[in-house]
């Protein structure tokens, strides 16, 4: 297929309006989603009736599916699907409040969760489609203090991705999740709120704060990452994971490094947990 019709979430700034734009460049038609569709009438100048603006809060089920199908009922087919949508604050997970907590999981989970199934039966009946879901290095690797919402949302787009693969496949869906570093997007700027940090968690949650507003956490450039999307959908084999950036290159490889020397050094003792392995057997050598 030549051409291809995506529809994207977080259309009006980003990595949405990047993805948009490299899409429409390369001659494609896209269903672009905002909150406040206004933002997007520069793509609508630009392109024109190539682009399909839609309103939508992504943490409102019926609205991602009155979303979905307008774009079907518009272009006739969904091709590529793109949960892009998503924020984060920072702040230690002790001192963030139960609401804050909530309402990112709302966005950067169950978001992807309501578009997600609102275009599996769009996808089904075509017998094909791609969702790229849009998670982070740190839904990989973790452990950035002070993203705890987000990236324990992140880490639950990339299980649920799994699932969907596994439920899907015979559809002729496939997806690919997308797992960027630091980026020169609005993603650390007025998007994100930053309270005040104890001073117990200075030097973990504070120094993160410290960093995102230097600017040293965003190398990637959303431009060039938005025309290597545009390139891997349309790319066989796809992708099951898309790291994007050099950073979340280097980190995902070192994480996977120190999970596998782990399972070895531990796979006596995991084997030795199983009915008919021989038991009792050392622990790894260390302290006990």
């Amino acid at each position: 297929m030549s051409s291809q019709v995506w529809f994207i979430t977080g259309s009006s700034r980003g990595f949405g309006h990047a993805l948009a734009t490299a899409a429409l460049e390369a001659g494609d038609a896209v269903a672009a989603t905002a909150r406040r569709p206004e933002q997007l009438a520069g793509l609508v100048q630009r392109y024109g009736d190539r682009v399909l603006p839609v309103a939508l809060d992504v943490t409102d089920p019926a609205a991602a599916a009155a979303a979905v199908q307008a774009a079907a009922d518009r272009f006739g087919r969904l091709d590529v699907v793109v949960n892009n949508a998503g924020y984060a604050n920072v702040s230690p997970i002790e001192t963030t409040s139960e609401e804050d907590f909530r309402t990112q999981f709302e966005t950067n989970f169950w978001g992807v969760y309501n578009v997600s199934k609102a275009v599996l039966p769009v996808l089904r009946a075509q017998g094909h489609g791609i969702v790229v879901q849009f998670s982070s290095v740190g839904g990989r690797v973790g452990g950035t203090a002070g993203l705890g919402s987000y990236q324990a949302a992140k880490f639950a787009v990339d299980g649920f991705t799994r699932v969907l693969q596994a439920e899907t496949a015979p559809f002729g869906i496939q997806y690919v999740v997308v797992e960027p570093g630091g980026f020169a997007t609005d993603w650390a700027g007025s998007s994100m709120k930053t309270p005040e940090v104890p001073a117990e968690y200075d030097p973990t949650v504070g120094e993160l704060i410290r960093i995102l507003g230097s600017g040293r956490a965003s190398a990637g450039d959303p431009k060039r990452a938005g025309e290597i999307l545009v390139r891997a959908v349309k790319h066989t084999p796809l992708p099951t994971h898309l790291l994007l950036g050099a950073g979340a290159a280097g980190m995902a490889q070192e994480y996977s490094q120190r999970q596998i020397a782990e399972a070895a050094a531990w796979e006596q003792v995991s084997r030795s947990a199983d009915f008919g392995q021989p038991y009792p057997v050392e622990l790894p050598a260390g302290k006990v």
